[in-house]
């Protein structure tokens, strides 16, 4: 088994520092509106980063990725 312990998680997927922000913020359960108000930046930029989230994690959903996250030690 390869559990690849010495790499950081995030690398496997390539979130750059926006994203991992975003998803931190989602797995402490803020909504679009609030991650946009906590980051200064407008809904759609939030949306935007989502979806790059969710393609990047081959995920469908918010809670798909949270728990990725979790699971893998993103957040």
């Amino acid at each position: 088994f390869n559990h690849n312990f010495g790499a950081p998680a995030e690398n496997d997927y390539r979130l750059t520092d926006r994203e991992n922000e975003v998803l931190k913020l989602m797995a402490d359960g803020l909504i679009k509106k609030e991650i946009a108000a906590e980051l200064g930046v407008s809904p759609h930029t939030v949306h935007t980063h989502l979806r790059n989230i969710y393609d990047k994690l081959h995920v469908h959903t918010r809670s798909e990725a949270v728990a990725k996250a979790i699971r893998e030690g993103l957040v």
